[in-house]
């Protein structure tokens, strides 16, 4: 009886979606585990995406399956109890603090860079790329780091800070396409090695190193795909850092996902399976760490390009799963391909956003020619 009434409330919570179980539409669910109903009820999201990893359920269209849930904001009608601790301990936290700060890098980016190669465009861009005018992956990697060079106005023999460099792929593009000198910094070993390697030969020094035992002035600052591992503990601490190691007429790029609302935490399974510690902006907690201490200069939003950009990663990392089934486990795949669909359909569900904010320590002269 339990289990039937279960059955019924998550039916209903499906139908608001447009969504139905052992439908035939492409974005409808199919049910090999009945016991997952209770599961979903009582965790939410992380019981919803452990669920399939364990092959409990499953969607032609993964995506299309979140989309509409989350367009219907379901997501919003099953708060697990467990949800209030999370959002108390990140309350209560610096999830994010020094000592914290090398967790994210050893748990994620440190997963094996095969993985990455396999999943990403030739330059190993972790980010979303920019569509505008480009017709693929590599190409749209390509334009999206141009536009960070052009927005930032690099000439030859600038000094440049990335941080959160990855595999080094950004500092290559601005050393051999601008003639800039660039330092990244990253959290990640595997990341740091393989960006040595990269740019060897080039006026690039990759560092592990955390952003705020960074020292110098530069003349540029970068960030693209970091701010997310940050922590709302911390946006104030990040961008004092910034400030200090920016010259005065220097400017600084944020790129980075963006939420609808300011939170504390980031989804429990994410949190859990994904990115420990890490949590997505507002606009409110961006303008408040920001104010005070730098000009706005331009803020672009262009999110629905990461659906484009995670469908081509997940794609490639279909393609090469019968290489890397040698290394990853069967609900390692499960649960990668649920992480890239399930952030693609929130991305074209508008939940998250993706923003890349110019930013001056007293205003551009005259104002700032905004590319794009």
């Amino acid at each position: 009886m339990a289990f039937a009434a279960t059955s019924r409330r998550v039916a209903e919570l499906l139908a608001i979606a447009d969504v139905r179980t052992d439908g035939s539409r492409p974005w409808d669910i199919r049910v090999h585990d009945p016991r997952v109903f209770d599961r979903v009820l009582a965790q939410g999201s992380l019981g919803l995406g452990e669920a399939y990893m364990d092959g409990w359920w499953d969607s032609e269209q993964l995506d299309g399956f979140i989309h509409h849930v989350l367009a219907a904001e379901l997501d919003t009608r099953i708060e697990p109890w467990k949800d209030a601790l999370r959002v108390l301990r990140a309350r209560l936290f610096n999830l994010q603090k020094p000592s914290r700060a090398f967790e994210i890098g050893r748990r994620h980016y440190d997963l094996g860079n095969d993985l990455f190669e396999a999943m990403l465009d030739r330059r190993l861009i972790y980010s979303c790329a920019y569509w505008k005018d480009a017709a693929g992956l590599d190409e749209a990697q390509e334009a999206k780091l141009d536009l960070v060079c052009r927005k930032l106005g690099l000439r030859r023999g600038m000094r440049v800070l990335d941080i959160g460099c990855g595999w080094g792929g950004t500092a290559q593009f601005a050393a051999e396409r601008y003639g800039v000198s660039v330092v990244g910094v990253t959290v990640s070993a595997e990341q740091a090695e393989y960006g040595r390697r990269l740019c060897a030969g080039l006026d690039v020094e990759i560092r592990l190193q955390d952003y705020r035992d960074v020292d110098g002035t530069f003349d540029r600052i970068l960030s693209i795909g970091m701010f997310e591992h940050v922590g709302v503990k911390n946006y104030r601490t990040f961008m004092r850092v910034v400030r200090r190691l920016l010259a005065d007429d220097g400017l600084f790029l944020l790129h980075t996902i963006g939420g609808n609302r300011s939170q504390t935490r980031t989804d429990p399974w994410t949190e859990r399976y994904i990115f420990p510690n890490s949590m997505l902006p507002s606009v409110e907690q961006i303008g408040a760490a920001i104010e005070g201490r730098f000009v706005l200069e331009d803020w672009h939003a262009f999110g629905p390009d990461y659906d484009t950009t995670l469908l081509c990663w997940h794609r490639n990392f279909e393609e090469h799963w019968p290489e890397l089934s040698r290394r990853y486990d069967e609900r390692f795949h499960r649960m990668w391909r649920y992480f890239l669909l399930s952030s693609a359909g929130g991305f074209r569900a508008r939940k998250n956003q993706v923003w890349q904010i110019v930013l001056s320590p007293h205003g551009v002269p005259g104002g700032y020619g905004v590319p794009r």
